[in-house]
């Protein structure tokens, strides 16, 4: 305004004798001249057009007016974006920064991994080959799919019952042939009382390829088990001769990875015979049930004379350990099989910490040719025990069927007078 007033003075050339009042007359006129002349600026009020406010961030905005032709008449405003501050310039440059850091792990990963698998594989090729007991239990996602215990588990999961409890019997190619004991066994199970539905939950554990071959053509589950140091189970093995003994110990392990893995079982022979559900006449209360050569009267006495032919083990911790414990003792024991090994340890301290509750069955109800009663009504497995050769024991299996046919086709109130007609081979 200063500036204006002057240059109006000297525009209006006013006499250096004009009074004050007329100088200031000049100036308003000249200021008020230059207002006229000067474009309009509108004052930006609440509710106005009002340009936004700028966003925040660390960019620097300034504003300005804008000076075209067009806009003298009125005038706008607009936002100007200065160049970036130092503090922002810097934070780009971090994001930079941290992306090529993941690009860069990322791909040392991708390189180290498959150099470390390879390693593993290279400096430790013997684990490949050691037994699956001998190893601990690896991560679901690192079982072999095609390993002996990845095909167990396959096979247990498919054949148990809704309480995880399995029917297990082993099988050599000689029991394997057509005519012989296999198919005396499946025959029990289909003519038995309310046992058929029992098949669907029996794995054969076939000991060599050729008994693996006849139990798929004749079974629905079959488990091939691989022997240890190539030895072959495959021919006939009479009682107590080194082969019978390494098939029996080898049994016993067997039996005791099932146990590790979870599973309760019922192991019979496959010179037992089937007429009954066995699972009503358990005991409740025991964890390990034994069939006996000679059976006492007493379930709880330790002096009865136990038979591995046929056993329900419930699948405990406890349990578990009592069978690594048996099948060890082998060592100390040379030269004996399995029952007799069990009744020497059966009284250890050792199997009384363990706390497995024993108990022998009955051979009125599973009985044997060492031992059974007259009566065919309540009888549920009968075994042909006490009876040495292939032949002979076919022989009298086959004439347990015929006892048991004629003893249902009998009509109720006579049938208390069907009795066995065996041993007859296997005197």
């Amino acid at each position: 305004l200063i500036t204006t007033w002057r240059c109006s003075c000297r525009s209006a050339r006013l006499p250096h004798t004009a009074s004050r009042r007329q100088r200031r007359a000049a100036a308003a006129a000249a200021a008020a001249a230059a207002r006229r002349r000067a474009p309009r600026r509108r004052i930006a009020r609440c509710g106005s057009n009002r340009p936004p406010p700028p966003p925040r961030a660390t960019t620097a905005w300034r504003r300005t007016a804008s000076t075209t032709t067009a806009a003298r008449s009125r005038s706008r405003w607009r936002w100007t974006r200065d160049a970036p501050a130092p503090a922002a310039a810097w934070s780009l440059g971090a994001g930079d920064q941290v992306r090529r850091a993941k690009t860069a792990a990322l791909f040392l990963a991708a390189v180290a991994l498959p150099c470390l698998v390879l390693y593993r594989a290279a400096v430790s090729p013997a684990g490949l080959f050691l037994r699956p007991a001998a190893l601990p239990a690896p991560p679901r996602g690192d079982v072999d799919p095609n390993s002996e215990d990845a095909r167990l588990e396959r096979v247990l999961r498919a054949a148990a019952m809704a309480n995880g409890t399995v029917i297990l019997t082993t099988l050599n190619s000689a029991w394997a042939e057509p005519g012989s004991v296999v198919d005396v066994f499946l025959e029990s199970f289909r003519i038995g009382d309310e046992t058929r539905w029992l098949l669907d939950h029996l794995v054969m554990v076939s000991l060599d390829l050729t008994a693996h071959r006849r139990c798929l053509q004749i079974h629905r589950h079959c488990f091939a088990l691989t022997t240890d140091d190539g030895f072959d189970f495959s021919g006939e093995k009479n009682f107590m001769t080194d082969g019978y003994l390494k098939m029996m110990w080898r049994r016993i392990d067997f039996l005791g990875h099932v146990l590790a893995k979870g599973y309760s079982f019922i192991f019979t022979d496959t010179d037992i015979v089937w007429f009954r559900n066995p699972l009503p006449h358990l005991h409740h209360d025991g964890d390990f049930q034994i069939a006996c050569d000679h059976f006492t009267g007493d379930p709880d006495d330790l002096s009865n004379s136990p038979n591995g032919g046929f056993a329900y083990v419930r699948s405990t911790s406890a349990t578990a350990a009592f069978y690594r414990y048996w099948y060890a003792a082998r060592e100390r024991h040379p030269g004996l099989h399995d029952q007799d090994v069990l009744n020497l340890i059966k009284r250890d301290a050792y199997v009384a910490r363990l706390g497995v509750r024993i108990r022998f069955l009955s051979t009125d109800l599973f009985a044997g040719l060492c031992e059974h009663g007259r009566n065919l009504s309540t009888v549920c497995t009968m075994h042909a025990n006490c009876c040495v050769g292939l032949r002979r024991k076919v022989d009298d299996l086959g004439l347990m069927l015929q006892d048991w046919r004629r003893f249902m086709a009998t009509p109720g109130s006579d049938r208390h007078s069907v009795t066995w007609s065996v041993p007859r081979n296997c005197r």
